[in-house]
């Protein structure tokens, strides 16, 4: 059971990660660092935008419209960090 803990934990890590670079990339997309003109560029962020439709969809349709600010990975991050918190707190379980 240990196992299927650190599983967790990895998966969990994982989302954090991408999430985190979903939102620095759309960052440096916006300030005109990156272009999406370059093929590898336009790639990436399809990619990420397509793996993370799924878990930004729900949250943006639940938060009020704020003018052009998304706070969907803000959420999104929020909830992973709480996943972890609880399986972290009931770690006993997996033992």
């Amino acid at each position: 059971m240990q196992s299927i803990f650190e599983i967790l934990m990895l998966l969990l890590g994982v989302v954090r990660t991408v999430i985190l670079i979903h939102f620095i990339m759309s960052w440096l997309l916006s300030f005109q660092v990156l272009n999406l003109r370059q093929p590898i560029v336009a790639q990436i962020w399809d990619g990420l935008n397509r793996l993370l439709e799924p878990i930004y969809g729900p949250i943006r349709r639940v938060l009020p419209q704020m003018g052009g600010l998304d706070l969907s990975p803000l959420v999104a991050l929020l909830g992973v960090y709480a996943i972890e918190i609880i399986l972290r707190n009931n770690a006993a379980v997996f033992l």
